[in-house]
């Protein structure tokens, strides 16, 4: 009897101990299901705010391969190829050419990214931009129902050795993340608040992304 009170008690315990962590990790890192909100994603979203503004986009026409983030931008025409109706590691067969391609969080979840790379180079009209972001220390994320799967993660060496291999010009790659934000990601996407620090350390990439330029056709 007095073991089994004991293990009783042990298992209460444990319940309220797993329960208060569950509202601490909660109350610590808010999940969200928004994009745009998502700690891992604001120093990104800011990199490529500045450079799409660089480009004018009234001046340019875009195709954008990662849902439609940024059609609400003044582009001189914009065109959504959403991945994964739109297959980006197919071949291209009489596929328009557009003055700024942007891929953003597709790349892990291509099966041939090489390919996938070389459709972007073929996707951009020359003298056009690439932009490129994908994930790196974060956890594995499929949505099957989407034929979603996860397969890579991209350094920032290896994401500029592969669009490099593609033929494209990098420009500029650049990363971001720190160790509190691993930990904030590892049970869901956590919303950026006051408290989450945007300090940046080399060594724990949690996003990586590139601008890169077609210099031409070969």
């Amino acid at each position: 009897m007095e073991g089994e009170r004991n293990l009783t008690l042990r298992s209460a315990a444990y319940r309220i101990t797993t329960g208060l962590r569950g509202w601490r990790d909660r109350a610590l890192y808010p999940p969200t299901q928004d994009p745009s909100e998502h700690w891992q994603r604001i120093a990104l979203d800011r990199a490529v705010e500045a450079k799409i503004a660089s480009l004018d986009p009234s001046r340019n026409s875009v195709a954008e391969i990662s849902g439609e983030n940024h059609a609400a931008r003044p582009w001189k025409e914009y065109t959504s190829l959403n991945y994964p109706d739109f297959d980006l590691c197919a071949p291209l067969r009489d596929q328009r050419r557009f003055d700024v391609v942007i891929c953003e969080q597709v790349l892990e979840h291509v099966p041939d990214p090489w390919k996938a790379a070389a459709n972007l180079k073929e996707l951009c009209a020359p003298g056009g931009t690439v932009i490129v972001s994908t994930p790196f220390l974060v956890k594995v994320h499929e949505l099957p129902q989407y034929g979603m799967r996860d397969y890579w993660r991209f350094t920032p060496r290896g994401l500029r050795t592969l669009l490099e291999a593609a033929g494209l010009e990098v420009e500029t790659v650049d990363s971001w993340g720190n160790r509190q934000a691993i930990v904030g990601n590892l049970k869901a996407w956590s919303a950026h608040r006051p408290w989450h620090s945007l300090r940046a350390e080399a060594d724990v990439p949690v996003q990586v992304w590139a601008f890169a330029r077609n210099s031409g056709d070969d």
